[in-house]
This record gives structure tokens, C-alpha cells and sequence, in this order.
């Protein structure tokens, strides 16, 4: 595109008000930073430049990149259920949550809803198929910045999970189903030690009944971990439903994946796991906190590492939302070989690609006008304005 171009551009808008033109910004693109303006119609990208256009909305310089793609949040369970026994109103808890994660600059979020009942408990029968329902109904209200989509967290060591998963039969917003299995000796507690730290001396248990809570995770794991793994990979597969394998650590557990048609590996614990898991063609999602604190919260390996390997594929704000545009931030100051772009490209292009979304996630013609302008200062991001479908919501 040229100048004349961008002219006629500016010309059109002029008469057209579903045009939007942004200019003097840092695009981010996928594969280089260049300074220019991006012209938006009816919702769509239509073409960028890089070029300085006298008309149109100053980014005075800011980063303009695409909308956060998040694929794996647990944020809105804490506006639902902000202390054990209480339950706030569906709606606004949604609507507080999609506050939140709007401001963070995620334009595009799947929401975790726990599907069977683990050792960090579970919601009631239907109470997740009503929070999905709730989602549905404030998103066509125009009540949500965002756009929302549903990951069901299916444990499948827990004796309702095939119960549970069958409440969303009938559910289209179900985009993402992650398969795990937290009993103790399994994935992400694979040495005793860690699960003891975790449940033992947080919850303070006595020897008698940590010993007692042990053993009935790890029968319940033996019973139907494997039976449920296979219902639902399959039910998915028929449903076309992207699969997230989660914690594996080793080759058997990335093995077991590839065999399930897994696309998303997330929170691999081990180097080896995450090779493999990246050779595979699976994405690699770890925690975005994980990097912004240089560490995994639960003693596992550090993001940072995996990124060094050239094995990190995906971020995910897991249970901090603004730490989704800090971390690759983060990254391609600290890691000589992560150029921005390619750490932007983790919490855009890179988790569309892997559930599916191929419209959005990228600065290119045709893709959604989800665009963020970010300004960088004292090595911290702030998120100055939100578009989705050329509309600001922030």
C-alpha cells in the first residue's frame, strides 16, 4: 500500500463512519516493529502502512498490537466464588471479571470453568452449565468488552467428571477442553513433597487425615483417570473441540497426548515434556506470572527457561490478567533471542492458531480489528485503548 492508497483511505472514511484509522503507532507485526497506521473498516482490518497519516486518531507513538488471545484463565471463578461460601450473582461477577480482563488488553478470552470435583473441591450440580449460560446471555445483552468462550478444566481423576462434562452436550461455546489429573504421584505432583507443601501444611492436616485424603485421591486416579481421558478426547474429537493436555512431565504423558489429537500441551513440568511437546506441533502454554516473577509458583520449571529452549509457544495469564501483556514484555528483554514480536505473537497469533481462530490475533488485512495501544515505559507496559471489531471498549 502506498501513500495514495492510504489517502484514499482517510478520503473514504471521511464519508464512512464504520471507518476507524490509527496512526503515528508502533505496529507490531508478526515478524517486524515498524512505525505507521493501521485503517480499519466495518470491523476488519483493511489494510496498514508504513506511513504517517495527518488525519485520523494519534497512537502518539504507542505499540499497536493485536488483542490478547487468553486460553486459559481461572479469574472469573474469584468474582463468583470470592470466598468459600459465598456465591455473588452470575451476571456480575461476569461482568466484573470481563472488566478486568478487557483493561488487560485480552479481546478474545476462554473462561475455565472446573468441571468434577478434586481435592481443591468443586461447584454443585449445574452450576458451571449456569455460569456458561450466564456468559452467553450477557455477551448477546452487549454487556461484555471481550469475547467470551468456554475452556471446560475437566479433572479426570473425580468420580463426576463424565456426569459434569455432560451438562455442555448442547453447549457451542465450548472451544476448549484441558484434561488433568491432580492426585498425588501424578503430573504436577509427582514427588510427595510437593503435594504435601501444597495440601498438607496449607490446609493443616493432621498425619491421620492427610494420610486418609492420599489414598482416596490416588484410588480415585486409578479408577478413572484413564476412562475419562478416553470419554472425553473422543467426545471432543467429535465435536471438534480443541484438547489441552496439562502438567505432563514426561515422554509417556506427551505420547499419550499426541495419541488424543492434543493441540495445546499447557504447564509442561519437565524441559523433556515440553520438547517433546513442541516437536510434536502441540503449543506450548505456560503461566504468564511465571515469567514476570522468573518463577513457577508451585516449584516447577521456570517459563523463562523453556522460552531460552525455543519451546515456549503460548502465555497464559492463568491467575493474574494484566500479566498477560507484561510477560512478553519481559521476555524480549531477557531473552536475546525472543525479538518482541515473537513474544507478542505468544498472547495473540500463536494461541489463535492452536484452538482454530485463524481471524484474529494478527495486524493484517482481513483479521479482526482486536488492536491494543500499549505504551512502554520504565519497563512496564500500560494498556492506554481497547478495540474489538474496530469498536473501543476500553
Amino acid at each position: 500500500m502506498n501513500m495514495q492508497d492510504v489517502s484514499a483511505g482517510l478520503a473514504r472514511s471521511q464519508r464512512n463512519s464504520s471507518e476507524l484509522i490509527l496512526t503515528n503507532a508502533q505496529l507490531v507485526l508478526e515478524d517486524q516493529v515498524v512505525r505507521g497506521t493501521v485503517v480499519v473498516e466495518d470491523g476488519l482490518i483493511r489494510e496498514f502502512d508504513s506511513s504517517i497519516s495527518a488525519h485520523g486518531h494519534d497512537m502518539e507513538g504507542d505499540f499497536l498490537i493485536p488483542g490478547l488471545v487468553e486460553l486459559h484463565t481461572d479469574h472469573l471463578e474469584m468474582h463468583y466464588s470470592p470466598r468459600p461460601s459465598v456465591r455473588w450473582n452470575l451476571t456480575a461477577a461476569i461482568q466484573a471479571h470481563d472488566a478486568q480482563i478487557a483493561a488487560s488488553g485480552i479481546t478474545t478470552v476462554f473462561d475455565c470453568l472446573r468441571i468434577g470435583a478434586d481435592e481443591d473441591g468443586g461447584f454443585g450440580e449445574g452450576e458451571m452449565r449456569a455460569m456458561s449460560a450466564a456468559i452467553e446471555k450477557a455477551q448477546k445483552a452487549g454487556r461484555l468488552r471481550a469475547e467470551h468462550m468456554i475452556h471446560l478444566r475437566c479433572e479426570v481423576s473425580a468420580p463426576d467428571t463424565a456426569e459434569r462434562f455432560r451438562e455442555f452436550d448442547d453447549d457451542d461455546s465450548v472451544r476448549l477442553v484441558s484434561l488433568m489429573d491432580h492426585a498425588p504421584g501424578q503430573r504436577q505432583f509427582q514427588t510427595m513433597d510437593q503435594y504435601t507443601l501444597y495440601y498438607k501444611e496449607k490446609r493443616g492436616l493432621s498425619e491421620e487425615q492427610f494420610a486418609a485424603f492420599v489414598e482416596r485421591r490416588q484410588n480415585q486416579s486409578n479408577t478413572y483417570s484413564a476412562k475419562h481421558r478416553a470419554l472425553l478426547a473422543e467426545a471432543c474429537k467429535a465435536r471438534k473441540i480443541a484438547v489441552a493436555s496439562h502438567d505432563d512431565a514426561t515422554l509417556a504423558h506427551v505420547e499419550e497426548a499426541r495419541q488424543y489429537g492434543t493441540t495445546v500441551a499447557e504447564f509442561p513440568t519437565s524441559l523433556e515434556a515440553a520438547h517433546a511437546s513442541h516437536d510434536a506441533g502441540m503449543g506450548v502454554l505456560m503461566g504468564a506470572p511465571n515469567v514476570v516473577r522468573g518463577k513457577s509458583h508451585s516449584g516447577n520449571i521456570a517459563a523463562r527457561d523453556l522460552a531460552t529452549a525455543n519451546v515456549l509457544d503460548i502465555l497464559s495469564s492463568d491467575y493474574v490478567p494484566a500479566s498477560l501483556m507484561h510477560a512478553p514484555f519481559v521476555l524480549a528483554e531477557t531473552v536475546d533471542h525472543i525479538s518482541l514480536p515473537q513474544a507478542i505473537a505468544m498472547v495473540t497469533s500463536n494461541p489463535a492458531r492452536q484452538v482454530g481462530l485463524r481471524d484474529r490475533g494478527r495486524i493484517a488485512k482481513g483479521c479482526k480489528a482486536d488492536l491494543v495501544q500499549v505504551r512502554y515505559h520504565d519497563s512496564l507496559p500500560q494498556v492506554r485503548t481497547v478495540w474489538r471489531d474496530g469498536v473501543r471498549v476500553v
